[in-house]
């Protein structure tokens, strides 16, 4: 999960009713395989002195992309979903770029609707018949 992550931040009040997701993926983030997949990642925890201010989850990528996500609106498996989406794509873009291909990909408007080999065109649906 933090292979293109350089720094999460979690910030929370400990008192706060709604922290439930930061504290998962504070655990998430603190795990043996999670480490391992980035040991360079640094992983914070800020408690926050007011009751008020709402979680929240900070992610630098190691593009250098700040991403603020808001805990309260959140569950952790959705956040932990968003980041590894993230990875995903620079992944993809790093690939991309050691190949030597330009990103993004720009596939022109006539070429999405052509049909290429191999491919068979979609068919009416058919109604299974009753026995």
């Amino acid at each position: 999960m933090l292979k293109f992550i350089s720094k999460v931040a979690i910030e929370y009040n400990a008192l706060d009713p709604r922290k439930a997701a930061c504290v998962e993926l504070l655990a998430q983030c603190n795990a043996r395989k999670a480490k391992e997949s980035n040991p360079a990642c640094v992983v914070e925890l800020h408690r926050l002195p007011d009751a008020a201010a709402p979680p929240r989850v900070v992610v630098t990528y190691v593009n250098g992309v700040e991403e603020v996500i808001d805990a309260v609106a959140t569950p952790a498996q959705e956040l932990k979903k968003q980041i590894l989406d993230q990875g995903r794509l620079l992944e993809t873009e790093q690939m991309f770029r050691e190949a030597g291909e330009p990103w993004p990909v720009v596939i022109p408007e006539e070429e999405i609707h052509q049909s290429f080999p191999g491919t068979k065109p979609k068919k009416a649906e058919e109604k299974p018949q009753a026995q």
